[in-house]
């Protein structure tokens, strides 16, 4: 099971295909809407995109999903077998892309919720780079890609697979600006499913000596001195 098989789909779907008598239908599909490269009208596609969902797992399978939104075009192709998105500042976790640093497969999901409705799901082989290495091969990256913050990251994406995602279900958004003053008395977004972090310990610090405070860092090396323990 763990063994892909040649052409598209894995070894689970086939299974389920001969089970559910779906194999004929499904190899319609396969050769029609599968493609190894993105065709120009993905391309395209892609260009006008300001959200992409992400799908990365770990060495062990676990797996993570993520949410990436900019201006049209924030997830750039640099050619049909190669897209790059960045990576900026953020809570310091790195869950997707530390993903990717053991388990380089990861899935793009585009979602046209306004106009078309229709989707592309993009799969491939990733690789996370710095912001330098990444615009000594492609100098012509933007540098500011979304309110004036600068990449610190991006994520290089080679295709192995792209097709469609038929539109039978997708809702219908309108594009709007947020209302105003409607976030007034929601949490912050770190307090929003958890308990809200204690406050700071605003008190003064140890003094030591004729009233000169003992700088911290200091103080906590001498609290734990061989002598004293």
């Amino acid at each position: 099971m763990n063994n892909r098989p040649a052409g598209p789909g894995s070894a689970g779907e086939r299974l389920l295909q001969s089970l559910l008598g779906t194999t004929d239908r499904a190899a319609v599909f396969y050769d029609r809407q599968v493609q190894p490269q993105l065709t120009p009208m993905m391309r395209e596609f892609v260009r006008q995109q300001t959200m992409v969902f992400l799908s990365t797992a770990d060495a062990a399978g676990n797996c993570d999903t993520g949410f990436r939104a900019g201006p049209p075009g924030f997830v750039i192709d640099l050619d049909a077998d190669t897209l790059t998105y960045p990576e900026y500042r953020g809570n310091g976790v790195h869950a997707g892309n530390g993903n990717i640093l053991e388990n380089p497969h990861l899935g793009l999901l585009f979602i046209d919720f306004t106009h078309h409705h229709i989707g592309l799901h993009v799969n491939g082989r990733a690789k996370v780079v710095s912001d330098a290495e990444q615009r000594s091969v492609y100098p012509h990256l933007p540098v500011d890609t979304a309110q004036s913050r600068k990449p610190a990251l991006w994520v290089h994406l080679t295709v192995d697979e792209a097709y469609v995602q038929c539109s039978k279900y997708i809702p219908h958004l309108e594009p709007a600006p947020r209302p105003r003053g409607a976030t007034a008395n929601r949490p912050k977004d770190s307090d929003y499913f958890v308990a809200p972090a204690p406050a700071p310990d605003h008190r003064r610090p140890v003094e030591h000596g004729a009233g000169h405070p003992l700088p911290v860092m200091e103080h906590e090396r001498l609290r734990l001195t061989p002598d004293q323990a």
